[in-house]
């Protein structure tokens, strides 16, 4: 069976519902052409006169469709004139017929989606930049979506939800981001979307079914097995089998969620770092929420409740669960429970009154919102943890004023987004939460002396000669360069840049938190953390030769034949002398 294409598709549409018109059309040209030219005219010099085909032709397209020339080549006879009453009406009904068709084409969804497909097939196909295919455009999506546009990167968006796609052709992303309603998990779609094009850079599953999500990464890994994919899982089954795959990145909102709140909790440092990493609104470097000690009551033991006290417990925090559906037997021996909505009398019982927060993690922002009410009547001092399900409810969630609000799609869009800029980033936060808090709170006093009150400046540098060609050429010279010299301001040497590295990856390891003496080799890959201003310094040094050279030497080499015989000449002079 020869396989067709969404031309193919659109050409079949196109003759199922024009094939008929046409031939309507060609009839009726047909007879009023030859019943023009067989009409007899006027007589000249006693012989009468007949029209050619041309000019019957040249007539009957002009009359069909109602404008008029006058007659011609010569005045009408009779019979000539009563055949273009006929001529005129039934090219007329003819032409009604077949617009009226092609308005009903138009029309067609199956020959819009043909189209949206064609053309969505050959935007992809032309671009040249490096993208991402996106599968999903649900809440996560969006964000996500979002974050990749101020980042100045491409998607490429599939979603089964044909009023998601509309919604993105409003959206005033920086770069195109061309979105197709579709089942991501047909690879049909997964080609049309550009699996195979060599600027894709990886795929993201964030469907909101786990079913859906592991059909697209087994389907990703057979037609691209180099391409990385990042899927969203929930399910314990459905991780083992993505954990199975090889270079599939297996994110668990509710995973990442209860890590944020535990770290919030027990090392506010870190979460306060990683909170500036990624932009949130409000966060100030240094200044990290002050989350008082002592006995939690947690509102909600789902999938995400689960995740959440077992990461509390790992902290060594005491906990009491308030949920009417709660499982004693999923609950470790010791853990008070109250089976029970989080009303008034359900919070009492769990013992607010003492309780150094609370938080509220249903996946009802309306439940959620009911409980931060109570919790501020009945205990104003305590600390509310507050979960967000929809994006749509911000307005409500702000004017709560909880102490801290987390919105499972924000967060795992903010994970997925570092794991494509920076995934050196992730790598650092999740080795700081193995070290002791005082590492993290040296590296924050590194990071406000270099960058101060500015907004974080994360980007990576691969030493390659795309990137990186005076480094290279040095390097390969048998030159010998550290990160501190590299950093140096060539404007104010031997003053640092305004930058931070935070980590070196190479040959597949990652170094976290390098010092200055660290020796650099060709094809190392630095992460950094400072200014854009920093950046743009450290790029002219990257590729200018001579101003590495200074800033390795602190000697500023001659540039040009005629200076440096200018400066060799000194040289000697001095030498002699």
């Amino acid at each position: 069976m020869t396989p067709t294409s969404d031309l193919d598709r659109v050409a079949m549409i196109v003759l199922r519902y024009m094939r008929r018109p046409l031939f309507v059309l060609l009839f009726v040209y047909s007879v009023g052409i030859m019943g023009m030219a067989l009409m007899p005219g006027k007589v000249v010099e006693g012989e009468t006169t007949h029209m050619n085909l041309f000019h019957a032709f040249y007539f009957f397209t002009y009359t069909a469709t109602t404008t008029g020339f006058g007659e011609l080549p010569n005045g009408f006879s009779e019979e000539q004139r009563l055949w273009t009453i006929f001529c005129l009406y039934t090219g007329v009904i003819a032409w009604f017929y077949a617009i009226g068709s092609l308005i009903q084409l138009v029309q067609n969804p199956h020959f819009i989606q043909a189209m949206d497909g064609f053309r969505f097939a050959r935007k992809v196909k032309s671009n040249a930049e490096p993208f991402v295919i996106l599968c999903g455009f649900g809440d996560a999506g969006s964000l996500l979506a979002r974050g990749l546009s101020d980042h100045r990167m491409r998607a490429v968006i599939l979603d089964a939800d044909p009023e998601r796609i509309k919604a993105l052709g409003v959206r005033d992303y920086t770069v195109p981001m061309p979105g197709l309603h579709a089942d991501a998990s047909a690879p049909k779609h997964l080609l049309a979307a550009g699996v195979e094009h060599p600027a894709c850079r990886a795929l993201v599953a964030l469907t909101n079914d786990d079913d859906v999500n592991l059909k697209i990464a087994v389907m990703a890994r057979h037609l691209n097995p180099r391409l990385r994919v990042i899927c969203r899982s929930t399910s314990a089954r459905h991780e083992a089998n993505l954990r199975a795959l090889d270079n599939v990145t297996v994110v668990d909102p509710f995973e990442i969620f209860a890590q944020l709140v535990s770290r919030a909790i027990a090392r506010s440092e870190l979460h306060n770092l990683n909170a500036w990493f990624v932009g949130t609104r409000g966060v100030e470097l240094g200044a990290p929420v002050q989350v008082p000690r002592g006995n939690w009551i947690l509102c909600g033991y789902g999938r995400m409740g689960r995740w959440i006290h077992r990461n509390l417990q790992a902290h060594g925090l005491d906990v009491c669960i308030i949920d009417p559906e709660v499982d004693a037997n999923q609950v470790e021996e010791g853990t008070a429970i109250v089976r029970a909505h989080a009303d008034h009398a359900a919070l009492m019982t769990a013992g607010i009154d003492d309780a150094a927060g609370v938080i509220a993690a249903t996946n009802r922002d309306a439940d959620n919102l009911s409980t931060l009410l109570s919790v501020t009547e009945l205990n104003p001092q305590a600390f509310r943890i507050v979960r967000q399900n929809s994006h749509e409810n911000q307005v409500a969630f702000d004017a709560a004023r909880a102490d801290l609000v987390l919105q499972h799609s924000l967060t795992t869009a903010r994970r997925i987004l570092k794991l494509l800029i920076s995934p050196l980033v992730q790598e650092l936060i999740d080795w700081l939460a193995g070290r002791e808090p005082a590492q993290t709170r040296a590296l924050v006093a590194r990071l406000k002396a270099a960058v101060g009150e500015e907004p974080p400046h994360l980007w990576s540098i691969r030493l390659v000669p795309s990137q990186a060609p005076a480094v290279v050429d040095y390097l390969e010279e048998g030159g010998s360069l550290a990160l501190g010299p590299l950093c140096c301001d060539a404007r104010a040497f031997p003053a640092r840049l305004a930058c931070e590295a935070l980590a070196v990856h190479r040959d597949g390891e990652s170094i976290m938190l390098p010092d200055a003496d660290f020796p650099l080799r060709v094809d190392d890959e630095i992460l950094l953390c400072g200014t854009p201003w920093s950046e743009s310094m450290l790029q002219a040094t990257l590729h200018n030769p001579y101003t590495l050279h200074y800033v390795v030497t602190g000697v500023d080499e001659p540039r040009g034949y005629l200076f440096a015989w200018l400066d060799a000449r000194r040289r000697r002079r001095g030498a002699h002398s």
